[in-house]
Order: structure tokens, then sequence, then C-alpha cells
């Protein structure tokens, strides 16, 4: 795929929204106890720890000038006591906290995982499934810590700023007001830093989520590289999308890195100026060198909750565009779903009607045009044309993967569209050309589709679609661990156990859709006394590449310019010298031509 496809960013840029917030306090409403205790470890361990630089100023104006070592010992211990409960009742607020972002953690990203379980295929027609992956991983995780700590950190650092002004008035008013003079230029430059670390976080984001989809394709799609020895253009186009991200990423360090520097270059002036006016200004005033360096404390101590605010309110930013992306992914709409009357479907016999359906996949581009055919119960259909003509649409739409634009389809005259998605797919088998294969044991994919399926039930299906000769070769037999994907797998291995995963649910409607695909000659044939064990007495709908294997069907459709262009027995579209015949005898021809 184009490199420019990987490179096209998901716009962070948003401003502040309150409706958010708001929308996320649902998360945070069940945890509000825990919280509330933490808010008030974090309140003691904040007042205890500003007791210290007045317990300096006692030591270094009376205790240490009168040599009154009981009171020096006595301040010190005092001292011990309130730094051992600062850290005490901080390291409890942090493992709640930790226990609270965890579970938020946990239940958005399970209401999210939910939901796009829910999603219709065309939501991932449509996405680079890395992606969404970022939304449910990264964005998640960015957010919990808004969620739980940011929260309460912004009511308690502002609390702390208070306290520590406080303080500060209570030992020293003069020279309280040199300390907040230099608030005005810290104001200015966490202003202009903060914007700049903003963007350029964002961009971060976007260039490493970019990233994450190219990478995750590329992964799955690694055997097609190969093939198509594709692997130095590849290279350049992860070259280009990781270069970007090293770009972006040292462009945010760059302001980030200049944060610190700023605040202790104003914070090296400002305490400079403490002792300036203390020592030389206010020299006939009553500033001790207790108070100058209590108040000096009290100034390093002062600009750490403004730069931690700047730093909330930074991530309030990124975070919010992040959640906004949360619940865009949450409110996207499930289109195919149940409706609210929707009735269970009742034990299916198999009659497929379709009533003048029309489909398309983008609007304007009709897949499908007042399609209508009826299929009897027990029946078997192949589907045939060619490529793109909409013959697994029509098998997609019996299962209800899509809505139709317009029209009715009826399974034994009931309007799918009128029963629930669960009652009427329990009841049908669908086996597709891309066989998927879960990571697990081999018994594992092939219960998939009966959960509560004995190991003999198992033993059959496999026997009847002829799966369990090379199931039985295996390391460990249907024991054995498969990887994603069924990387250790052939093609027709896979075929051959979705087979069985099918059968072994025993659907009333079958659809196999090119499902021998991938199977050799020898093995089909062996197959097709099982698939015949498998149609008796089922509806089914067949796509096959190879003619020859659907010659047996009771009805033969010809898919083509979105409709039905013939319908009839192999003899009978032979017969008519149409489109069908000219298909099939051609692929006799070549079949036999090559076979010379």
């Amino acid at each position: 795929m184009a490199r420019n496809t990987y490179k096209q960013d998901e716009i962070l840029e948003e401003p502040f929204d309150i409706k958010h917030l708001l929308r996320a306090s649902g998360y945070i409403k069940k945890h509000l106890v825990k919280m509330i205790i933490a808010f008030l470890m974090s309140a003691v361990a904040g007042i205890t720890a500003l007791v210290n630089p007045v317990l300096v100023r006692n030591a270094l104006d009376v205790a240490i000038p009168e040599n009154n070592k009981t009171l020096l010992f006595s301040l010190v211990g005092i001292s011990v006591v309130f730094y051992g409960l600062s850290i005490l009742f901080s390291t409890i607020r942090s493992r709640i906290m930790v226990n609270v972002s965890q579970d938020i953690i946990y239940q958005i990203r399970h209401d999210l995982y939910v939901h796009l379980q829910e999603l219709p295929f065309q939501y991932y027609d449509d996405r680079p499934h890395g992606k969404i992956l970022v939304r449910v991983v990264n964005y998640v995780n960015s957010v919990s810590d808004m969620l739980s700590n940011g929260l309460i950190n912004v009511v308690l650092e502002i609390l702390n700023l208070i306290f520590i002004v406080v303080f500060m008035l209570a030992v020293d008013v003069q020279l309280s007001l040199v300390v907040l003079a230099g608030v005005p230029v810290l104001m200015i430059f966490m202003f202009w830093i903060k914007d700049k670390q903003r963007k350029a976080w964002q961009m971060v984001s976007n260039k490493n989520s970019n990233l994450n989809a190219y990478l995750q394709e590329n992964i799955v799609g690694a055997r097609i590289t190969q093939i198509f020895a594709r692997e130095d253009e590849n290279a350049k186009i992860f070259k280009e999308l990781s270069g970007d991200c090293k770009k972006t990423w040292m462009r945010a360090i760059f302001y980030s890195t200049l944060v610190w520097p700023g605040i202790d270059t104003i914070s090296v002036f400002v305490r400079a100026a403490i002792y300036f006016f203390g020592l030389v200004i206010f020299a006939g005033g009553n500033q001790t060198l207790g108070t100058i360096v209590a108040i000096s404390s009290y100034a390093s101590r002062f600009w750490q909750p403004i730069m931690n605010l700047g730093n909330i309110f930074n991530g309030f930013i990124n975070n919010i565009a992040y959640l906004e992306r949360i619940f865009e992914t949450m409110d996207e709409p499930v289109t195919v779903k149940d409706e609210p009357d929707a009735i269970k479907m009742k034990p299916l016999e198999g009659k497929v009607e379709f009533q003048n359906v029309s489909f398309s996949y983008e609007k304007g581009e009709e897949v499908l045009h007042n399609v209508s055919f009826t299929v009897e119960p027990g029946e078997s259909v192949a589907l045939v044309g060619p490529t793109g003509a909409g013959k697994s649409t029509i098998v997609s739409l019996i299962s209800r993967f899509y809505n139709v634009d317009s029209g009715k389809i009826l399974i034994d005259g009931q309007d799918i569209s009128k029963v629930t998605l669960k009652s009427l797919r329990e009841q049908m088998g669908i086996m597709l050309q891309d066989s998927f294969i879960f990571s697990g044991t081999i018994e594992d994919n092939i219960r998939y589709g009966k959960l509560d399926a004995t190991s003999k039930e198992i033993l059959k299906a496999s026997e009847t679609v002829c799966a369990d000769s090379f199931i039985r070769n295996m390391s460990k037999g249907y024991d054995t661990e498969v990887k994603e994907r069924g990387a250790l797998l052939s093609q027709g291995q896979k075929q051959l156990i979705s087979f069985a995963r099918t059968l072994l649910s025993d659907p009333a409607i079958l659809v196999l859709d090119e499902a021998t695909s991938s199977i050799d000659v020898q093995t089909e044939k062996d197959l097709q006394r099982g698939l015949n064990a498998m149609l008796a007495g089922r509806t089914s709908f067949i796509i096959a590449h190879r003619l020859s294997t659907i010659t047996g069907c009771d009805k033969i459709m010809y898919i083509s310019n979105g409709g039905i262009t013939e319908c009839g027995t192999h003899e009978e579209l032979m017969a008519k010298r149409g489109d069908y015949y000219h298909l099939y005898t051609a692929q006799i021809e070549d079949i036999e031509g090559k076979a010379v």
C-alpha cells in the first residue's frame, strides 16, 4: 500500500472540551470513595511536609543561638516524625490510585472491546486495524491517569499552592511578596512552552499511530512481502515512518527539556532576590537568617505546584483528544443490530427468499439491484460468475453481516431483520476462503463453534471432512498448539479444520465461499463424500472456483451486472449455451489444455 495512506494523521488538535470529562465521570463515580480517601491522604501529606521549614527557622533563630540542645533535638525529632508521616500518607495514596487507575483502564477497555465486537464488517473494511489497536491500548492507557490522578492532583496542587502561600505569609509578608513577584514571569514562560509541548506530543501520537498501523499490516502480510520481494520497498516506507516518529519525538523532548531549566532559572533569581532583599533592602526589619532560609525553602516548593498544574493542564489537552477518539469509537453506530422488538428465530427448515434486494457498500455504487430468488429447504445452490459480481455479497446478506438497502430477505417466511442476530447466526454455518485459525490447540479451534462439544463429536466431525488423518500425524494430535492465524498449518489444513468446525456446529443453512480453494484435488475428492453427507438435508449456498465441483447442485445461479442473469441445473444451463456454458467450457478446455 502507498506510504501516503499511513501518513494520514488523525487530527488531535482539539480544544479542551469539558463534555468529554463529564461523560467520563461515569467511570469515576464507582471509585469516588477511594479517590476521596486518596485526596485526604495527599492533603495531610502535603501539610506535614510544609511544617519542616518552620521547624528549621526555629532551629536557626532560637535553638542554635541559645545553645538549647533539648529544643534542637525536639525539633529534629518532630521533623523526622512529620517527614515519615508525609511518606506514609503519600505511599498509601499512591497504592490506592494505582488500583483505581487500573480499574478504570479495565472498564474502559472492556466497554471498547465489547463495542468493537458488535460493529459491522463495514467498520473494519474502512480502517487500518493498527489504528484501531492504538485506541484500545495506547489511548486508554493515556486517559486512565487523567481520570484518576489527574482530577485529584488539580485540586491538590491548588490547595498545596494555597498552603505554601499561607505558610510563607505567616513567616514573613515582605519576602513572600518577593517570591510572588516571580509568578508573572513564570506564567509567561509556561504558557509559551506548554503550547509548544502540546502540539509536539500530539504530533508524536499521530506518527506513532501511523507506524503502528503500517507495522501491524506488514507483520500479517509478511509472506506476501517475501513472495513479491517487497522487502526493500517496505523497509524504505518503514524507515520514513520511523524517521517521522524519531523527528517528532526529538522535537517534543526538546521542548520538554526546556521546562526544568526555565523554572530553575526563575527559581534561582527569585531565591537570590530573597537573600538580597532580606539582607540588604529589608535589613532594618525582622528578617532573621532563619526567616530568610524558611522563605527560600518555601520559594523552592512554590514553583512545583505551578509547574505541576501546567503539566496537568497540558496532559488534559492531549488526553481529552484521546478521550474523544475513544468515545468516537464507542459511538460508532452498530448498524447491524437487533431491532427493539426482535424475536428469537425458530429452528430453521431452510427456505430462503430474496425479495427485490438491492445493496451497495458505497453509496451510489450498487452491487446488487432488485435481486429476487427462492431456495427451498434442503436445496443446494451454487453461485457462479465473474469476480466482484456479488456472489460473496449474497451469502453475507443471508447471514445479515450487512443491512440491505431495500427489499427483504426471508428465511422460513421470517424477515431476518426482525429476528435476533444470535438466534439467526447460531443456525448458520459459514466457511470462508480465508479460513481463520485462532491461537490455541486444534481441538479448541474445532470446538469454537460449539463450546459444549465432546471429544467424540470433534473426532467424528474431523473424520467426516478428512481432517482426522493429518491431525493425528501432528506432534500432539488434537492437542497440538497452533500459532496466531495457524502459522504452522498449510492453507489446505486450515480449511479442513474450518470444515470440521462448521460441521460440528450442525447448521441448518450452510455457506461455502470458495471453501475448498486451497485443498488439493485428491483431498477434495475424498472430502466430497464428507461434503455430501454434510449437505444432506441442509440448505446450502456454494461459491466454488472449480465448476466441476458444483455440477450436482440442485440449482446454479449465474451472478452478473448486479443480478441473476441465469438460473437452473447444470444440464439446463449447459443446454442454454449462455454465460454459464461459456464459463464452464472455457474452464474445462483450460484444464484439458494444461493436462496435455
